[in-house]
């Protein structure tokens, strides 16, 4: 099973449960859904993004079971993401996990 990993709000992904459908504001601002291609580079945009932030969590994303397409592209350093284009289907998600911040104020995937 390959994996890709979204880090979202905890409550923007409960109240997409009941539709179906998880749609990140990336969708309506950029055209995609941010994804990472693993943990470590989770942990970076956490780090970037959301420094110490409490509240969210990873959806651990079964490649074979997305409806949307998904493209491999470069951010801006160059670092290659996979990025969802459409609406992430509920069922494809086949792991959700808190994530934690330590007492250092560093996040780490709970699992």
């Amino acid at each position: 099973m390959a994996l890709i990993f979204h880090l979202t709000y905890k409550d923007a992904w409960e109240d997409a449960q009941p539709t179906g459908e998880y749609a990140a504001p990336s969708l309506a601002e950029e055209g995609f859904i941010h994804c990472s291609k693993d943990i470590p580079q989770l942990l970076k945009v956490a780090a970037r993004l959301y420094p110490g932030e409490t509240g969210l969590m990873v959806l651990d994303v079964d490649l074979d079971k997305l409806t949307a397409p998904l493209k491999s592209e470069p951010s801006r350093s160059g670092e290659m993401y996979p990025h969802i284009y459409g609406r992430l289907n509920v069922g494809a998600v086949v792991r959700e996990r808190p994530l934690m911040v330590n007492s250092e104020g560093q996040h780490y995937v709970a699992d």
